[in-house]
């Protein structure tokens, strides 16, 4: 056997033994999963205060004021000038 051959198998191996060592634990890949679908995206946040701006006839000027709009943590969002900004705000 060759010295590539040997590193080619164990990379396999060791990918596939990762592979399944992750699906041993469920529970810490729902809680994963769960704790990324918690979080709000920008589009998300703008429809909010969309939502608030017609309600209200004007813009939010705090994030604190669309929370009861939309699901999720939007601590990390920000309005400025009437839009969101934040992660994946461009």
């Amino acid at each position: 056997m060759h010295l590539t051959h040997i590193t080619v198998a164990a990379t396999v191996t060791l990918s596939i033994a990762a592979i399944c060592y992750s699906q041993f634990d469920p529970k810490g890949s729902e809680q994963q999963a769960r704790t990324a679908a918690d979080k709000a995206t920008c589009r998300a946040v703008d429809s909010a205060i969309v939502a608030y701006a017609g309600l209200h006839g004007e813009a939010p000027k705090a994030v604190s004021q669309i929370a009861g709009y939309l699901k999720g943590d939007i601590t990390a969002y920000r309005i400025v000038n009437g839009q969101a900004t934040g992660p994946g705000c461009s």
